[in-house]
């Protein structure tokens, strides 16, 4: 998220990652291996035949469904995230890929993605955060 700012957190905006990307499983051929929810920012271990455009238009869609959900719960929030031009830009611009070549790197993020929450101290076990 822009800035890193904590906004998951509320107002059921982690469901609406998830129904994006249970849409994304479901009719853009993603095949999602393994993720978590943070309160600010997202880690997916995903392949399919467009990634880039995947993140591109989960991007777009998320963007759009987390500001009218900001507009309606917290709008002075929603400045926070304002580009100075009547746009919103609500995802940071960057992306950290990494390629996945073997089953022993998959199996190291896979780990370390599931104990974020456990590190940020959110759960004592990786297996008790619902957003993973």
């Amino acid at each position: 998220v822009r800035n890193w700012y904590y906004i998951f957190d509320r107002h059921n905006r982690f469901q609406i990652l998830s129904d994006s990307l249970k849409y994304c499983q479901k009719n853009k051929g993603i095949r999602l291996y393994a993720y978590v929810f943070m309160i600010n920012h997202l880690h997916l271990v995903v392949s399919g035949k467009d990634i880039i455009g995947f993140i591109r238009d989960f991007k777009r869609h998320t963007s759009k469904e987390i500001q009218k959900n900001i507009i309606a719960t917290e709008p002075n929030v929603l400045r926070l995230f304002d580009f100075g031009d009547g746009r919103y830009e609500f995802w940071s611009r960057t992306n950290m890929p990494k390629m996945i070549e073997n089953e022993g790197y998959l199996l190291q993020k896979i780990n370390y993605i599931h104990e974020n929450p456990v590190r940020r101290q959110y759960v004592k076990q990786p297996e008790d955060w619902v957003w993973s």
